[in-house]
């Protein structure tokens, strides 16, 4: 006895077969080079963002090393070695360390503006002028 998985197959099927395999191998194709751009996109945002919070770290290391005056106390205050907050602070330049530290003052002599909380709700009335809502008394056995 013979089964249509047995059963030879016609050309035409053989065709569609193939077409469908060629389909999704280039629908399998398309979706690996959309999700290859995709990551090589994030990997180049991460990057950049990186890139910048590196040099905003050393331009606030040059300024607090300008502001406190003292290495070490630097050093101890964020626990990092006075060589390595040297070596951060070394490619920033003397004016833009100038820069840092008065948008610094800016930000410190800019009024803070502070939200008042929203007006609580007022509290009921006196409790003991309030109507018993039990008709029975609640402390009768």
């Amino acid at each position: 006895m013979t089964t249509a998985a047995d059963a030879p197959l016609t050309q035409a099927e053989l065709r569609r077969r193939v077409r469908e395999a060629s389909a999704f191998q280039a629908k399998v194709r398309e979706l690996a080079a959309t999700e290859l751009l995709s990551k090589r996109e994030a990997a180049a945002k991460a990057a950049a963002a990186k890139e910048k919070a590196d040099l905003e770290a050393r331009e606030a290391v040059a300024a607090a090393l300008r502001l406190f005056g003292d290495d070490e106390l630097v050093s101890e205050l964020v626990n990092i070695p006075v060589p390595e907050l040297e070596r951060d602070a070394k490619p920033v330049t003397a004016a833009r360390a100038k820069e840092v530290i008065e948008s610094l003052r800016k930000n410190v002599e800019r009024p803070r503006t502070r939200r008042r909380p929203s007006a609580p709700t007022p509290p009921p009335t006196d409790l003991a002028e309030a109507e018993p809502t039990a008709s029975h008394d609640p402390y009768e056995v």
